[in-house]
């Protein structure tokens, strides 16, 4: 019983192809990491949790002086991305 090619061999080949080429293209470095108790976790997340952290103060002390925020669905998140950005930009470039 032989097998005959079909068009289906074409994508996989090509797709290796793809995913070959791109192999010098990717980068020697560690990645980022935290040491937390033995276990190594993204900086990234760290720099999320201490962000969602400094969100909740910063509304806490914004409700102390009676301030609203207009649209607090969009400000809050944005100050968490803000935070999250800063603290990145602080720590670890």
């Amino acid at each position: 019983m032989t097998m005959r090619a079909t068009g289906k061999r074409r994508p996989v080949r090509l797709g290796f192809l793809v995913s070959l080429s791109a192999l010098p293209l990717a980068s020697c470095s560690r990645a980022p990491s935290v040491d937390i108790l033995g276990a190594f976790f993204p900086a990234w997340l760290v720099c999320l949790a201490l962000a969602v952290l400094l969100t909740a103060l910063t509304r806490l002390v914004l409700l102390r002086f009676h301030m609203n925020l207009d649209l607090a669905v969009l400000a809050y998140p944005s100050l968490a991305a803000l935070f999250t950005f800063a603290l990145w930009l602080i720590f670890f470039h």
